[in-house]
């Protein structure tokens, strides 16, 4: 029988848990919901602006102007080439490090040797990237550089390699230095999927003769393919975003023609410059890009997989 509103059975509410959650809803409506009425800037005149609040009202709208004048900027093509490249790149070689991280700390039997090697790699992901950028410099630098001085005693090099002096070196550099700063914390999210599988089918797969290698291929991978569904669909509407603080830490003049990206060009033009309205506009259509590119996954991989993030 269907219990009542009102039965004494029927379960109290949690109003510890409501508070936690209405604290998530509120961080999110303050700091994304809020914000959002300022998207109106990007449809005014209104760089240079000295009173942001007084000009939002008195200030004309000028249509897709700003928009207009982004795509028509000389380093648009550069700009926008540079940031695809990089988001292609990372979602290609740096995505799926973690996935096959995660299926292989899961092939560790030795408890004590696989925290070990969980915490040092998740380590790298809380050192900042005014940090760990410092560091990268330091370990390519051509004087007396960790990596050239390798090569070099190696003998597999006879001069060093300028690697944050020559353009073409940078997409590598921070692909690289990326994948080793992120990979044990992305990890994470696969490790907890792969906890939850159930037992039983491994179970049944040993008793049909599968090795290790094959239950982690056609029984593990499987199992936690929802969630790399739902984090390739995150990432893939963040390939436009290159994340501005890796990318100025490793930028300089030299490499400038590979390493200008959304992130810095926005900076550098917007902020710096006090262009409101033109830097606003050049959000926006980021954001539309990535609700474009998210909508159209999520469509795909239903189609396909029958998973999406909705």
């Amino acid at each position: 029988m269907k219990q009542s509103l009102y039965s004494p059975r029927r379960k109290r509410f949690n109003w510890q848990i409501f508070v936690m959650a209405m604290a998530g809803v509120l961080f999110l409506f303050v700091f994304a919901y809020i914000p959002m009425a300022g998207i109106v800037i990007g449809f005014k005149d209104m760089d240079y602006s000295l009173n942001i609040m007084k000009d939002l009202y008195t200030k004309p709208f000028v249509g897709l102007n700003n928009f207009i004048k982004f795509v028509q900027d000389a380093q648009f093509r550069t700009v926008m080439t540079n940031t695809l490249a990089l988001g292609l790149l990372e979602l290609v070689f740096t995505f799926p490090l973690p996935v096959f991280f995660a299926l292989m700390l899961n092939e560790i039997r030795n408890n004590r040797y696989r925290k070990v090697v969980q915490t040092s790699t998740i380590f790298p992901y809380f050192i900042s990237w005014v940090v760990y950028g410092g560091i990268v410099n330091i370990f390519l630098s051509t004087d007396s550089g960790f990596v050239n001085n390798m090569l070099m005693d190696l003998h597999l090099i006879d001069n060093p390699i300028p690697f944050m002096s020559k353009s073409e070196y940078f997409y590598t550099v921070v692909i690289v230095s990326s994948a080793i700063k992120g990979m044990g914390w992305g990890a994470v999210i696969y490790i907890a999927a792969i906890a939850g599988v159930d037992q039983q089918i491994y179970e049944a797969a040993g008793i049909d003769g599968a090795n290790r290698w094959q239950m982690a291929f056609h029984v593990t991978l499987p199992c936690i393919l929802p969630t790399i569904t739902v984090q390739l669909l995150l990432a893939l509407s963040g390939i436009l975003n290159s994340g501005f603080d890796r990318i100025y830490m490793l930028q300089n003049p030299l490499n400038l023609i590979r390493s200008e990206v959304l992130d810095t060009y926005i900076y550098k033009v917007g902020i710096s410059q006090r262009r409101y309205s033109f830097v606003t506009a050049v959000g926006v259509f980021r954001s539309v890009i990535s609700v474009v590119l998210l909508s159209t996954g999520n469509l795909l991989s239903k189609k396909l997989s029958g998973n999406g993030l909705f």
